[in-house]
Order: C-alpha cells, then sequence, then structure tokens
C-alpha cells in the first residue's frame, strides 16, 4: 500500500524595476491569470504563490480584479502568498536594516492585499549565505526557499534525504529551511505528467525513518509556465494543457498524494533535523560568475562528467559565488558600491515623510536585475541600470535637499584600498577613479536624476565562443535563413539576430569612463580605435594619477596630475598630464581645464586626445536621441562610426530623458564617435545591445622642451523638448 505523501507548489512571479508595461501586462496574460484560474477550477488542489513588490505595484495599479480573485483563494484556504525583499533584491548585499525593511514592507503589502500575514519567504534567485538567517528571523519571516544543490554541498542526498523541511540557526535565531528538488523543477511542466506522478509514487513507496509522510517541494519561476519561449502553448494551449493535464491527475490521485501550503506542512510535521548550509546558489549562478574561460572549463568539466553518469562527482561540483560579480563587472561593484553610499545617508535621516519616501527609493535601486549577468540581461539591460541609477540618484536627493551644497570627499568608495573622489550636490554628482587614469566614472544630473556616464565596458563572457565557433562552421541562424526554410533542429547551430554578429565581439583593454587620456600612434585610424586595438604611445590610459581637492559649498575644485611619458620613435619623452575640474553650486555646466607639458630636453610631436562618453537608453535610435556637430542642423546616429573635422561644440540629445549634454572646446579637434555595443543572448538569439557613445577629441602637440599646451572643455546640460 503506497504512504501518503504531499506534495507543496510555489510559484515565484517578478518583473523587475524599470520594466515595461507592455511586458507586464503579456506575463499577466499568459502565466498568472491562467494559473489563477486553473486553481479556481480544481479546489482541491492547494498552492503557494510570490509576487515580488515591483510586479505587485503593476497588479495593485492595473490588475484589481486578478487580486481579488488571488485574495477569494487565500480566504478559502487554497493559496498562500509568500513575502521577501520588496523589490527582489540580492539579500546578501544590503545592510541588514535595509535587509528587514524590504521583507517587512512586502510582509505588509501582502497582508494588506490579500488578508493574510506571510509566514515564508522567497529568496531572490536563491542566493543564500550562512548569516542570513538572523534577519530573515528578525523580518518575522518562519521558513524560506532554497535549492537541493545547496543541501548537496554539506553532504545531503538529494534523491532521498530532502523530502521535508529543516532548521537553521545563527546567533540563536531560527529559520526553516525548504529544499526545493530540482528533479521537479526540470520535470514540471518538460516531462510528461504520467511520469511525474510515477515519481511520486514511487517516493512515496519509501517512507521516512521516523514513519511521517514525505513532502516533495518546488518552487520555480512562475513565467516558466507560459511566458518563457513555447511555455504558453505547451501549458495552456488546447494540444498539450500541461497544466490542466497535472492539476487533473493531482486531483484524481489524492488518496495517497495530496497538495499542501508550506505553513500547513510546517504546522502539521516536525523537521527533519538541523542544517548550515553554506554560501551558494543555484549551478548555473555559480558558472556565470566565473570568468570566461573558467566557465568555459567548467562547462566542459560538467559535461565530460554527466557523460559518465558520475553523480558521485557532479553533486560536488560548483562555480564561484554570487559577489564575484563584482569583481567581473566594475559596473556592477560601482553600482553596489554607490547603492551603499547613498543607504549611509537615507538611514540617517530623521524619521518621517521624506525618509519613508527615501527608503523606498533605496530599496528600489537595490533590485537584483541589473546587480548580475547570467546568458540573458542583467546588467547588459539599459532599462535596468537606468532606473536603478534614477532611484539612487532621488534618495540621496532627499537625503541631501534639492539645493544641497557642493560635497567633495576622497576615500575608498569602490573598496579596493585605493581612494576614490566623490562630488555631490546641486544640480551634479560625480565620482573619479584617481588609480585607472584619474577617469570620471559617474556624472549624474540631479534634475533628471540621470546618470549620463551610465555605460559598459565590453568585454569577453564565457558564451561568446559558441558564436565564434558556429561562425567558422556555418552553423550560425539568422531570422532570415529560418524564414527561407532552415530548421534550426536540423543541426547544432546558434540563433543570432543578424549575419556577421561575430564582428562585434569587440573588448575593451581598459574601462570606458570620461575624460581619459590617450597618445595615439600617427599610423592610429578610427577604425582601430573603435575595435580597440591600436598603438598607445603613452602610460595615462589606466594608470594612478595624484590628486588635490579644494572643496566649498559653492565652487569645489578636483585636481589630477600625472607624471608620465610618451614613446616617440625610441624615445620615451616624460610629460606631464594636469586636468583640473570646477563645479559651481546651482550652475548646468561644469569645465575641465587639460594641461599637457613636456618634461623632456627634447621637442615633442604627438597626438593627444580626451575620451569622453554619454549613455542614453535609446541611443540605437534616430527617433529618440543623435547628435549635432558645431550647432549643425544635421542629426547624426549615436550608434554611428563618424569622423569629424575643426570641431569646438557637439550636442547629444534624448528626447526619452528630455536631456542635452553639450560639450564645448575652446579648440578645434578632430573629433572620432563611435559606440559601445555588447553582444549578448535573448529570447531569439545572439543580438547586439547599445551601451553608450564615446567621443574622442584628438589635437596636434608640437611642444618644444618646458613648453605646454592647455585647452578648456566645458560640458553643460539642458533641457530637450524635441
Amino acid at each position: 500500500m503506497t504512504t501518503p505523501i504531499y506534495l507543496s507548489l510555489v510559484f515565484h512571479n517578478h518583473q523587475p524595476v524599470g520594466q515595461f508595461g507592455f511586458v507586464n501586462e503579456h506575463c499577466v496574460q499568459a502565466a498568472y491569470e491562467p494559473l489563477v484560474s486553473l486553481m479556481e477550477a480544481h479546489p482541491a488542489i492547494t498552492c503557494g504563490l510570490h509576487f515580488t513588490g515591483s510586479l505587485l505595484d503593476y497588479l495593485i495599479a492595473e490588475q484589481q480584479p486578478l487580486l481579488a480573485r488571488i485574495r477569494a483563494l487565500v480566504e478559502r484556504g487554497q493559496l498562500e502568498v509568500l513575502s521577501g525583499g520588496y523589490y527582489e533584491p540580492i539579500l546578501t548585499t544590503l545592510p541588514d536594516a535595509d535587509k528587514i525593511g524590504q521583507i517587512q514592507k512586502l510582509s505588509a503589502t501582502v497582508e494588506d492585499v490579500f488578508g493574510q500575514r506571510p509566514r515564508g519567504m522567497w529568496l531572490a534567485e536563491r542566493i543564500w549565505e550562512p548569516h542570513l538567517v538572523r534577519p530573515i528571523a528578525q523580518a518575522g519571516i518562519e521558513y524560506v526557499i532554497i535549492d537541493d544543490t545547496h543541501f548537496e554541498a554539506v553532504g545531503y542526498n538529494k534523491e532521498r534525504e530532502l523530502f521535508g523541511y529543516f532548521v537553521s540557526e545563527e546567533q540563536g535565531y531560527t529559520v526553516r529551511v525548504f529544499p526545493t528538488l530540482s528533479v521537479l523543477r526540470y520535470a514540471i511542466p518538460w516531462d510528461t505528467v504520467p511520469n511525474v506522478i510515477a515519481w511520486l509514487r514511487e517516493q512515496a513507496a519509501e517512507p521516512l525513518p521516523n514513519f511521517q509522510p514525505k513532502l516533495a517541494f518546488m518552487g520555480d519561476d512562475g513565467e516558466k509556465f507560459g511566458v518563457w519561449p513555447g511555455t504558453y502553448e505547451h501549458n495552456w494551449g488546447e494540444e498539450s494543457k500541461y497544466m490542466e493535464t497535472l492539476f487533473a491527475a493531482l486531483e484524481a490521485e489524492n488518496g495517497w498524494l495530496r497538495t499542501i501550503r508550506p505553513s500547513d506542512y510546517i504546522d502539521q510535521y516536525p523537521a527533519l533535523g538541523r542544517v548550515y548550509l553554506p554560501t551558494a546558489s543555484y549551478f548555473e549562478m555559480g558558472q556565470w560568475s566565473l570568468p570566461p574561460d573558467r566557465f568555459r572549463e567548467l562547462k566542459r568539466i560538467k559535461t565530460e562528467f554527466q557523460d559518465q553518469e558520475r553523480e558521485d562527482v557532479l553533486r560536488y561540483l560548483r562555480g564561484s559565488i554570487w559577489r564575484n560579480f563584482m569583481i567581473k563587472y566594475d559596473e556592477v561593484n560601482h553600482m553596489n558600491k554607490r547603492m551603499l553610499m547613498v543607504a549611509d545617508k537615507v538611514h540617517a535621516m530623521p524619521d518621517g515623510p521624506d525618509k519613508e519616501r527615501a527608503l523606498d527609493l533605496l530599496w528600489r535601486a537595490q533590485a537584483n536585475d541589473a546587480y548580475w549577468h547570467g546568458l540573458f540581461g542583467g546588467i547588459y539591460l539599459f532599462n535596468f541600470r537606468v532606473a536603478n541609477y534614477a532611484n539612487l540618484i532621488a534618495a540621496e536627493e532627499l537625503a541631501e535637499g534639492a539645493n544641497a551644497p557642493l560635497s567633495v570627499r576622497q576615500f575608498d568608495f569602490n573598496k579596493d584600498s585605493t581612494d576614490e573622489i566623490t562630488l555631490t550636490g546641486a544640480p551634479f554628482n560625480a565620482i573619479w577613479k584617481p588609480n585607472t587614469g584619474g577617469a570620471l566614472l559617474e556624472l549624474d544630473y540631479r534634475p533628471l536624476h540621470y546618470n549620463i556616464l551610465n555605460i559598459m565596458t565590453r568585454r569577453e563572457e564565457g558564451y561568446h565562443e559558441e558564436i565564434r565557433q558556429a561562425a567558422q562552421t556555418g552553423q550560425l541562424v539568422t531570422p532570415e535563413m529560418e524564414q527561407g526554410g532552415v530548421k534550426f533542429e536540423d543541426r547544432e547551430a546558434v540563433r543570432v539576430k543578424e549575419a556577421g554578429i561575430e564582428e562585434y565581439l569587440l573588448y575593451d583593454w581598459h574601462q570606458r569612463g570620461a575624460f581619459i587620456d590617450h597618445f595615439l600612434r600617427e599610423d592610429v585610424d578610427l577604425q582601430a580605435v573603435y575595435r580597440a586595438f591600436y598603438g598607445e604611445q603613452g602610460d595615462f590610459v589606466n594608470l594612478p594619477y595624484e590628486t588635490e581637492i579644494q572643496p566649498g559649498a559653492d565652487e569645489s575644485t578636483v585636481f589630477l596630475r600625472r607624471d608620465g611619458h610618451v614613446w616617440v620613435g625610441d624615445r620615451r619623452c616624460p610629460v606631464r598630464v594636469s586636468k583640473t575640474f570646477t563645479f559651481r553650486r546651482g550652475e548646468d555646466a561644469y569645465r575641465c581645464v587639460y594641461t599637457v607639458r613636456n618634461l623632456s630636453d627634447a621637442p615633442l610631436g604627438a597626438r593627444f586626445a580626451v575620451e569622453l562618453a554619454s549613455g542614453f537608453d535609446g541611443g540605437q535610435d534616430m527617433q529618440y536621441c543623435h547628435y549635432t556637430v558645431n550647432g549643425g542642423a544635421e542629426q547624426l546616429p549615436l550608434v554611428g562610426m563618424l569622423e569629424h573635422e575643426n570641431v569646438i561644440s557637439h550636442t547629444s540629445v534624448t528626447s526619452i530623458r528630455a536631456l542635452a549634454l553639450t560639450t564645448d572646446v575652446n579648440l578645434p579637434c578632430t573629433l572620432w564617435t563611435f559606440p559601445l555595443e555588447t553582444v549578448t543572448n535573448s529570447e531569439a538569439g545572439y543580438e547586439r545591445g547599445y551601451q553608450g557613445t564615446v567621443y574622442l577629441h584628438i589635437w596636434p602637440l608640437y611642444l618644444a622642451p618646458d613648453a605646454e599646451w592647455q585647452a578648456v572643455i566645458t560640458q553643460q546640460v539642458t533641457a530637450y523638448n524635441g
């Protein structure tokens, strides 16, 4: 006789801060609403449901009838709604006050909307570190859901020992931990329903040592059930109706197989024991956080042991930890440390409505989606970065005041043991990296809450090798080829959105930013600089600059200088490059005075170039963004690779942000412009993504011994109304 077994299904629904409204609506129609309808049609089936706060905000504003139906399911005991970090942050990277605050905010909202206080929570990307037990418990949460791979890492057999929940502890605080079983996550909805039922029957036939009923737990993304490519027809279409078939089968087998909400199982049965889990996430996350060569190495090793069916090895195989994304991407670390900087200011505010508003903005900026990258999107998605920076800038403005005095500090902002320089105040924020070329890495225009230097450095990804190999063997498949009859399934091919995409696998040898100083060889042209493969004669781009700051509430100056060298033929000539930035409170413009001095005892002839940049979302589309030169009427594309002579001014505009950035130089220069574009994956295949535009200003220098050259660069931000 089969022993009863419980099945707990939890569906995690998430859309990021900054997501487009039409995407949210599509997800409702394709996945969220069909599941609610299915539960209404099968009242004997109980489940758990999780909405992130960013998605819940949309539902509250636009989908009240759906929320009322979900509340009815909660009231009749069929459904429980979970909590979590409100804006789906990676909890491990937040101050504890924000961990607790975000969880409590979602718990309160869930109780208000659905009428029941959550007892459990969804952990974003299942990124776990042992210290999380304490703040989770302090936030009033009883249980959390974590992958079975976390348990394998400490020796548990996921095929036999994870049919229940455990208790984890930190400094006397406890939280119950449910392992979500990978076998179920892979089986539902991909394996047949009879196979799923057969597997559950096999597990029920082997009772637990204490003879309490087993619990088979599956927590997974709700978007898998209708939003992912091909899943709507599979789950809800007339031919398959997978989810209807599954729920009907669960009802038919209710003599021995019963669904249960996680909190109900906790109330009826004790834990299987204590557990202390390591820092971990799911396997793919650990692979994605590795450097490209190690990414490919781990992928190869895993395939090798899978082919050998070496489960005894595979269960111990894992990559790096999530925090390594802050090493892999300077932009992720910068955004994270910017968040911590703003958090200090917000938490120091006196209690009141302004602080509550600032906290919510800060928490929005902690949304995880722009802080990492797997195979899709993440940090490469412009609109997510824009949203995070907008919220950070707005929160900081509330903490400091809209007309804040200028404040300049020199401290280890990015936590690498060397000091950065930060300037905040009306109307600009700015951050320099003296140890890396004295580059300007962030420039915020506070009135519009926009980071003008929201750009990405082009770097290699582990999956780029797949594109190269497919290009070499003629296995890249474009949409046009598929429309012409080429079958993607016919061979080991790689989907790409355009032919020749392998030509855009370009990698920068230095971090991109602004006010980066170059000395270019005479044979260097625009194409070479665009491809980041050219002759650099100086040692200024990514080496340290000396600093001096002159703070003032109404005017602040940042001075950077490097005594470096420029190769002229076989001569290594000492050269000093100085740049002095001046910001004035209330002024929408700032200036940088450049001085290049020949410190050698021989004449110096060279091409000196100053690299600036801007990042405007939608910059790939002339409908939204363009630039002009010398006040001309011709609108030029931000994605163009163009050369202009005798330039004294250029203006880049974005109608999306209603912003115009004008750059003036007092000495005519040659201007080279080119886009920063990355190659990442999407549902339709590998594609280019616009990440910003570089503006390289070039002057010929002819300096006698001890002579100097000087130029002034001014940038001004104005409103743009199209």
